[in-house]
């Protein structure tokens, strides 16, 4: 999984560098839900069903709060950045997020 902030966008070569991959590709959209538990609009790194590794640019440390999704469309926690990174075990690196 990848925080990503509103409006903009991931260089998924980068981030497959990053995270030791070959190639990384998003997830159509049809199953989400199957490998979440979420549906869209509510994905959110903090209970999923598996224990995906979580990738975070390193950004997100500028910020005194952030809001990310609850787990339900349209719900949003407010929390602060170190609180989230210990919560999903993210790895913080430069990702290269434009937009």
């Amino acid at each position: 999984m990848y925080f990503i902030y509103l409006q903009s966008a991931v260089n998924l070569k980068t981030l497959a560098q990053v995270s030791g991959n070959r190639k990384i590709e998003t997830v159509p959209l049809k199953e989400v839900q199957s490998l979440t538990g979420y549906v869209r609009g509510g994905v959110t790194a903090l209970a999923c069903k598996k224990d995906y590794p979580v990738y975070i640019d390193e950004l997100i440390e500028l910020y005194d709060v952030i809001s990310i999704s609850a787990g339900v469309r349209g719900t949003q926690i407010l929390l602060a950045p170190s609180d989230y990174i210990r919560a999903v075990k993210g790895t913080v690196s430069w990702t290269n997020c434009s937009g």
